[in-house]
């Protein structure tokens, strides 16, 4: 049986989240991001909601058959579930390409100031 080690917590000060939060490298990071989801939210909320309206108000357009057994309205239900998971992929490989990075480098110096 081994001891837990134990975590010193060491004497440094805790980092000046405030200052972090205010610097030119955090608005850079926050700008990346909201430039990103917040046009694409609303984007796909605006798709959501002519789909949704489609559906209440245009039921004719839905039934539409477009082949076979298949109508407007259950491609465009398939179109719901197939942009939110390239939205998804989007939103990972553009975090990945210039959110993390930045996340990272603030990351570093804050661990490193303190």
């Amino acid at each position: 049986m081994s001891a837990a080690p134990t975590l010193d917590p060491g004497t440094h000060e805790p980092p000046d989240y405030l200052q972090v939060q205010s610097s030119a490298e955090f608005d850079e990071l926050r700008r990346a991001h909201r430039s990103f989801a917040f046009p694409l939210t609303v984007a796909f909320v605006l798709w959501y909601l002519a789909y949704v309206l489609l559906s209440s108000y245009a039921g004719g357009f839905m039934a539409t058959k477009i082949a076979g057994h298949l109508n407007v309205a259950f491609v465009l239900g398939i179109a719901q579930f197939v942009t939110t998971f390239l939205i998804a992929w989007w939103y990972s490989r553009h975090a990945a390409a210039k959110l993390d990075p930045k996340a990272e480098a603030i990351k570093s110096r804050l661990e490193g100031d303190a």
